[in-house]
């Protein structure tokens, strides 16, 4: 008798659980796959684990701009669509790629522990002695980015640098910073891939709203891993159950929450850093900034939060302080701009 597309395989012979996770085929991804299964082995060591690795459009387009593929899922479609044929059980994506707003018969079915959320400085090669911080940078120096948030942030409160579209995985874009040839003074990327690809000693400075000179608060989900699975598929559903990291699933709903909210796609920059401050009170700072760094909305709450329920509403009263101070405006704007450059040569890329 045949296995059902729609539920975990179950090998006749040894009568063994597999579970088939899907993930792109970057080695960033491989390896946040590879963590993933680390941790449901231990929790169930008879289960048979296998990584099924799939290319997303923006990994078989390395030469259309980011924001020309539409925006939302832009990473996500592939596998999501092989989750719901049932040739996939799972699939591990890194967080701030998800989309707010899933496929019907998809869930967002669990967030393990966190990786550090921060945005980091990298230095190139050579330059290293003489400059540390974003704070050391001369007026027209190169910062590299595909993120509008990141530009957006940076600008504020350094409108003497530049800024450069640099697109690729984490070891393509430092052999660019790094070359003879590079205009590049600094790369800003995710401390989370760097540490997970153990090129952390690359790191020269964390970002975020507290270090001096920082000011930048990362993208929705950052650092964090989704794990998406069939709404239906309770068998696998009970297997996620024990890797769940409920306060890092709270912080990040409260999150993804003020960002569905504002109707933001990965291409909008939504700032958010969250942080637990105590008797199960979050704090949740968020922040929208105009592409030049003129203008911002900001917003900061502190509520108890128990459930997943009540960290959706959280986010969005958050959304709605942001929408007070003047975000809409702003995210309005941007569109705009983003559709009226839609056929130019340096459009904006998604953060």
């Amino acid at each position: 008798m045949s296995t059902p597309a729609t539920h975990p395989v179950i090998t006749p012979a040894a009568s063994k659980l597999v579970i088939r996770v899907g993930t792109r085929k970057s080695a960033l991804a491989i390896k946040q796959a590879e963590y993933v299964i680390s941790l449901l082995r231990k929790q169930h060591p008879t289960v048979d684990f296998q990584i099924k690795g799939m290319d997303s459009a923006a990994d078989k387009d390395k030469v259309t701009a980011l924001y020309k593929f539409g925006g939302k899922g832009l990473w996500t479609n592939e596998l999501e669509a092989g989750l719901r044929a049932g040739a996939l059980d799972i699939v591990v994506h890194s967080l701030k790629d998800m989309p707010t707003s899933l496929p019907d018969g998809l869930i967002l079915a669990c967030i393990p522990e966190r990786e550090d959320a921060r945005d980091v400085v990298v230095v190139k090669k050579g330059l290293e002695d003489k400059y540390k911080t974003l704070a050391d940078l001369p007026p027209g120096a190169v910062v590299g980015t595909s993120s509008v948030r990141r530009m957006a942030q940076i600008k504020r409160r350094y409108p003497h640098l530049q800024f450069k579209d640099m697109r690729g995985n984490i070891d393509t874009r430092v052999r660019k910073l790094d070359a003879e040839d590079s205009e590049f003074s600094v790369l800003i990327l995710a401390a989370a891939g760097l540490l997970r690809t153990g090129v952390d000693g690359r790191i020269s400075q964390y970002l975020d709203s507290t270090t001096e000179g920082g000011g930048m608060l990362h993208a929705v989900g950052q650092g964090g891993l989704g794990i998406e699975a069939r709404a239906d598929d309770q068998k696998t559903l009970d297997l996620l159950k024990g890797i769940q990291n409920m306060e890092v699933r709270i912080a990040c709903e409260a999150e993804r929450s003020v960002m569905r909210t504002l109707e933001g796609g990965c291409s909008i920059p939504i700032g958010v850093e969250t942080k637990w401050v105590g008797d199960n009170k979050l704090r949740l700072t968020a922040t929208v900034v105009n592409v030049e760094g003129t203008e911002a909305a900001d917003a900061e709450k502190i509520e108890e939060i128990n459930t997943i329920e009540e960290a959706v509403e959280f986010g969005k009263r958050v959304a709605q302080q942001l929408t007070d101070s003047g975000a809409q405006k702003i995210l309005d704007v941007i569109n705009a701009d983003r559709e009226a450059n839609r056929d130019k040569a340096e459009p904006w890329v998604p953060a």
